[in-house]
């Protein structure tokens, strides 16, 4: 029998985020960018068989654009092209994946670009215009469509329930981070008038801020006690949201224990110091994506290095830190522990 490492045995189907596995014929496909906004979409095509680079502001209506990908393939059609794919981009941003869904159930090729992996000119005060932006992504997207890597990345395009499963999560880490200001606020209240033997945060503390002190011996202001009230109702209000966000996912890991997703929770919280909300990050986060090898779970996490080299010049910079952030803090957290509390693991274990 051959031997097999643990890599090999990891390897799964090449992605096209780098470069499209799909044959690119340019005189059958209508080629399209769009450049997104709150007020309008300024669309960038190519057609086969037209001189003509065509550029379309239009209201961000998605059906409003499909009609516009109609009529450009109409008028390839005329000009004696067999059009059998239109191909269609935009850049990752506020926006988030619904259109490419869309245009993806109506039979359009879509994608989304990472909006970092698009080159832009280097130069001091560059011009910035929607028309230049659209020139680059379709230069990016062509060099995409064409095989050739370097040029751009693409995104991989989430189902509803793959992006909805991520709020919960990403939802609790912005109120753990709204309780901490919110924390930092009533003590810095507190410590402007010299206060420090009082906790803001105790059950009953929003009833006891009359009998508060000053080292002067008098009370706190009228308007800094109103303020510390009001800062402590808010506090409580983000503890009550950050317990039903809890609660909720615990009912829901009770009520579906077999779906794969929830499978894969419960085995990874039996690793000793692994709770559930570090569980489900990693599984919504990067666990459910098909990643190639252990060296693409280090690039999409970020902790791959960052060489400088020019020369005779030869330096290391550190982590990328260029992927997921919440992947990367947990990761680096586990390792700690794992060096802290397993001292008897050799560290080249962790890798």
């Amino acid at each position: 029998m051959s031997n097999v490492d643990g890599s090999s045995l990891m390897q799964k189907h090449h992605d096209d985020s780098k470069a499209c596995l799909t044959a690119f014929v340019q005189d059958n496909t209508v080629i399209a960018v769009i450049e997104m906004s709150l007020a309008n979409w300024l669309v960038a095509g190519m057609i086969p068989g037209v001189k003509r680079e065509p550029l379309k502001r239009i209201t961000p209506d998605p059906e409003v654009l499909l009609r516009l990908l109609y009529r450009w393939r109409d008028e390839a059609i005329k000009a004696g092209r067999e059009i059998t794919r239109i191909a269609v981009a935009y850049e990752t941003g506020r926006d988030g994946f619904w259109l490419a869904r869309w245009l993806r159930d109506r039979g359009i090729n879509a994608y989304v670009m990472h909006a970092t992996s698009v080159a832009i000119s280097r130069e001091h005060r560059r011009a910035k215009t929607d028309r230049i932006d659209t020139a680059m992504l379709r230069r990016g997207f062509l060099g995409w469509l064409r095989g050739e890597r370097g040029h751009c990345s693409m995104a991989l395009i989430p189902t509803i329930a793959e992006e909805d499963a991520k709020r919960p999560h990403r939802e609790r880490e912005s109120l753990i981070k709204q309780r901490t200001r919110a924390i930092n606020q009533m003590k810095a209240i507190l410590t402007q008038f010299g206060v420090r033997n009082f906790k803001p945060v105790l059950r009953k503390a929003a009833e006891k801020i009359g009998d508060v002190r000053t080292p002067e011996g008098g009370p706190l202001p009228a308007n800094a006690a109103a303020a510390l009230r009001r800062h402590i109702e808010h506090f409580r209000l983000i503890n009550e949201q950050i317990k039903a966000i809890e609660k909720t996912r615990l009912q829901r890991l009770r009520q579906h224990p077999t779906d794969k997703f929830n499978t894969m929770v419960f085995l990874l919280v039996r690793i000793i110091g692994l709770g559930v909300e570090t569980a489900e990050q990693l599984v919504h986060e990067i666990l459910f994506r098909k990643l190639r090898d252990r060296k693409a779970v280090a690039r999409y996490s970020g902790l791959t290095g960052a060489p400088d080299e020019s020369g005779a010049r030869r330096r290391e910079k550190g982590l990328s830190r260029s992927g997921n952030g919440r992947v990367r803090k947990i990761l680096i957290q586990l390792s700690w522990r794992m060096l802290r509390f397993q001292t008897q693991q050799r560290a080249g274990a962790l890798v």
